[in-house]
């Protein structure tokens, strides 16, 4: 989102004087407060802002450049003289700081070269929407109310044309940044998250913003430890220097020190509203306080109605703008992800496929490129999963280009399924590759006893035991299907002689079965019926063995 000053401008319609003034009170003042520092948002370019405005998360809308008290918090414990405005500010409503703790925990276990720390989620989460509006959310983390921003139709802002018919932001015209962490369509649509598991994603849910908002600025292979990593990221969120500068304070001194404060009564940002605009007025019309008091005391001058270009003021103790980062060269440019010689995918089902997926990140000389990551993730109507359970892994590529992905292991269900491979983060092609579980089988099936098997009609047949093997080794949880047939040439369903009984009760003379662990199998019970005489019973494995035993029924006395 572009600069806030007291309440929404347009990019640049901040005065040098104002500017001046807010940095002068932020360098001399020791005393606690949040002083408002005018944004420089002028169509002159800035160092280090090398994206165009359409790549931004936010669409580059208004954001607010509340900066954090110079008297900052304590950590918990060290302290019991904190500021008043200090211990107000460094307090983060409940819901809120649970998302992003959340979020900072869920990206650990997906992409922990990323290091993303929960205190930039909530320095972003600050300055885009007051930690959602100082956190006026449910109980299941849902704004009581939407937050948008302005139509961004070009006039003072990005000119995004509508790109979700309205169903995100309510506008059928242009696109506004939605949500507590102020997403525009477009964004969401792509890197939207269901953080909280309820099989939604909502760009006004905390839980999902603050997810999406956290693999958003781990994109690439950034590792938020590294400065000019954590600059580009935020860079990314909002092509803007100033911007850069006003996350940067509040993320220091969240780092310093936060406490966790109820729902609905953070502090907000100057002049923020309860309306649909983040900027707008207590009643939601857009209307907005008078100015807010300048440091000596007296009234500030109301923004020009005209942009004029003025200084971008500079964070407390560092006169100059960040270093600019560099554009990546070509060979550090991520051209791509392929298949790096995987072979067929089969396993049976229970066991661990033998062939690993590994992919080759590439660049746009087609050589290959080191820490990209990449999510690998199980596809289709399956039970198989990577080793630790997990249908979806992200790693990232080594010094060759490429990453290996973890062992793949086969359910129960059998048949064929998709394992995809992509670019984390990008909307580059994914590699997708075809696995197969086939059932468990055996190659050798045989009755375990020799003694005569005979009854009397009205008799039993009972413990009638098998033991099926594979390569010479027990084939457990193998389908067996026994059937009493004919003893034609070409064998049939008999409908007469002895029979099993289903489940309730009826007689059948074709059940299917399964070997236990061990490739045992046991019959269940068989009544002898029909005329005297020799009936015989067929089993047959999944795999195509099979074994025929001869039941006898002797005639009654």
């Amino acid at each position: 989102m572009a600069a806030q000053f007291g309440r929404r401008l347009r990019r640049g319609a901040t005065t040098t004087a104002v500017a001046a003034a807010a940095v002068a009170a932020l360098s001399a003042s020791q005393a606690p407060g949040s002083p408002l520092v005018a944004s420089d948002g002028g169509d002159q370019p800035t160092a280090g802002s090398t994206p165009s405005d359409d790549g931004a998360a936010s669409g580059n809308s208004p954001y607010f450049t509340d900066l954090p008290p110079l008297a900052t918090p304590n950590k918990p414990g060290t302290s019991v003289n904190l500021p008043v405005t200090g211990s107000a500010e460094s307090g983060i409503p409940a819901s809120i700081l649970a998302a992003y703790k959340k979020t900072q925990r869920t990206v650990a276990g997906t992409d922990a070269a990323c290091r993303l720390p929960w205190q930039l989620l909530a320095a972003i989460g600050k300055v885009e929407s007051g930690q959602a509006r100082g956190g006026r959310v449910d109980a299941q983390g849902t704004t009581l109310s939407p937050i948008l921003g302005p139509a961004l139709n070009g006039q003072g802002f990005a000119l995004i044309k509508d790109t979700d018919n309205g169903a995100y932001d309510g506008d059928r015209t242009h696109d506004r940044a939605v949500g507590p962490m102020q997403f525009i369509p477009s964004t969401w649509e792509t890197w939207g998250q269901d953080g909280n598991g309820d099989g939604r994603k909502d760009p006004n849910n905390i839980y999902d913003a603050a997810l999406a908002a956290g693999r958003y600025l781990c994109a690439g292979s950034r590792d938020l430890s590294l400065a000019a990593d954590l600059d580009r990221a935020v860079l990314s969120y909002n092509h803007s220097d100033e911007y850069l500068r006003t996350v940067r304070s509040w993320f220091a001194y969240y780092q310093r020190g936060t406490h966790e404060v109820p729902d609905g009564t953070g502090v907000l940002p100057a002049d923020l509203g309860n309306g649909s605009d983040p900027g707008s007025g207590p009643d939601g019309s857009g209307s907005s306080p008078s100015p807010s008091p300048s440091p000596d005391g007296s009234p500030s001058p109301k923004p020009p109605s005209k942009p004029s270009p003025s200084p971008s003021p500079t964070k407390p103790g560092k006169p100059s703008s960040p270093t600019p980062t560099p554009a990546p060269t070509p060979s550090q440019t991520l051209a791509g992800v392929q298949n790096a010689g995987t072979g067929e995918l089969t396993a049976t089902a229970g066991e661990a496929f033998a062939e690993r997926i590994k992919v080759r990140a590439r660049n746009a000389f087609g050589g290959p490129l080191a820490k990209v990551p990449v999510t690998f993730t199980v596809v289709g109507d399956t039970d198989a999963v990577f080793e630790g359970g997990k249908r979806t892994v992200t790693l990232a590529t080594g010094t060759d280009g490429t990453v290996t992905a973890p062992v793949l292991k086969a359910g129960e269900k059998t048949g064929g399924f998709t394992v995809r491979a992509t670019a984390t983060g990008t909307s580059l092609p994914a590699v997708s590759y075809t696995a197969t579980v086939t059932a468990r089988q055996a190659d050798a099936i045989a009755r375990t006893g020799t003694g005569e098997l005979a009854a009397l009609p009205g008799e039993t047949f009972e413990g009638i035991a098998f033991a099926a093997t594979y390569k010479d080794a027990a084939a457990g949880r193998v389908a067996v299907t026994a059937t009493m047939i004919t003893d034609d040439e070409k064998p049939a369903e008999n409908d007469k002689g002895p029979y099993f009984t289903n489940d309730e009760g009826d007689p059948v003379r074709t059940l299917v079965l399964a070997t236990d662990a061990d490739g045992k199998l046991t019959l269940p019970v068989i009544y002898a019926d029909g005329a005297a005489g020799t009936y015989k019973l067929r089993l047959t494995t999944e795999g195509g063995a099979t074994a025929v035993i001869e039941l006898t029924v002797k005639a009654a006395a």
